[in-house]
């Protein structure tokens, strides 16, 4: 059996308790995968955290944005999230919780083969020449001018025209991401047990209000004309767009599966204050 484990960066607490995980592992056998930056603090040999998808289970220490850069390496291996004080959407355990959270699931899978998971969709963007990997919270078209300065952008939902304006870009997010930047855009609180895509223009000159859409909606982005466009999946993965072009954005095939304690999400909205 074999366990990730991915800390946050620069984070005396996150390594600390990396340790504590790993020598936990250790004393149960389990062959343990610590990203490159985690092994640097730890002082141990590391992996690229795409390794981290030749595991059972991996372990983010951190807030959200760990999460989300273990999520990317992890693809379907499930990943359980340490929440160390952040609003923890994604990370649900808490610290004082971590290590009888991380064996109850490494018994989980020594008995089943996987540990009890709940999923939540993922989004893929596609496009002549364009590709990302799935994206857990958000999509984002936009222009590279700046905020302020914009593009022309068009949207439509399963083929229906939904908005066409001036605006700086078009964020569609999954429910998980709708208290990330989708919330920062005007976008609404959205219930991670909804089957649903929010669909957010971006400081449109005509705007329309945030819309949520069936999950099982194809979205597609026209850019007509944006110097510098970008279609960015998460914050981090950006591929560069030459308009005109039209961006498709679905539900993804892989849904990202949160291993761990359920949400308690109105619980969670309060570290939102």
């Amino acid at each position: 059996m074999k366990v990730g484990i991915v800390a946050r960066r620069g984070n005396d607490r996150a390594a600390a308790l990396a340790d504590d995980t790993r020598d936990r592992l250790h004393e149960s056998g389990i062959e343990v995968l610590v990203d490159e930056a985690t092994a640097d603090a730890l002082g141990v040999a590391g992996h690229a955290v795409t390794r981290m998808n030749d595991a059972d289970l991996v372990v983010s220490i951190g807030g959200d944005g760990t999460f989300l850069f273990a999520a990317r390496g992890a693809g379907t291996t499930p990943v359980m999230g340490i929440n160390l004080g952040e609003v923890g959407f994604l990370n649900v355990t808490a610290p004082e919780n971590a290590l009888a959270e991380i064996d109850r699931a490494v018994e989980q899978v020594r008995e089943t083969g996987n540990p009890e998971v709940r999923t939540v969709p993922r989004l893929r963007a596609t496009g002549e020449n364009v590709s990302l990997p799935p994206a857990l919270n958000e999509v984002v078209v936009a222009t590279g001018r700046g905020p302020g300065r914009g593009g022309e952008f068009a949207v439509e939902v399963d083929g229906d025209s939904f908005f066409e304006s001036h605006a700086d870009g078009v964020l569609v997010a999954t429910p998980a991401g709708s208290t990330a930047y989708s919330l920062s855009e005007g976008g609404p609180l959205v219930h991670s047990d909804v089957p649903g895509l929010i669909v957010t223009d971006m400081c449109a000159t005509d705007p329309r209000p945030p819309a949520v859409v069936d999950a099982g909606s194809e979205v597609t982005v026209r850019v007509t004309d944006a110097p510098d466009a970008v279609v960015v999946g998460d914050g981090r993965t950006r591929k560069p767009i030459e308009p005109p072009a039209d961006l498709t954005i679905h539900v993804a095939d892989e849904p990202m599966r949160i291993a761990g304690p359920p949400l308690d999400f109105f619980g969670a909205l309060d570290k939102l204050d």
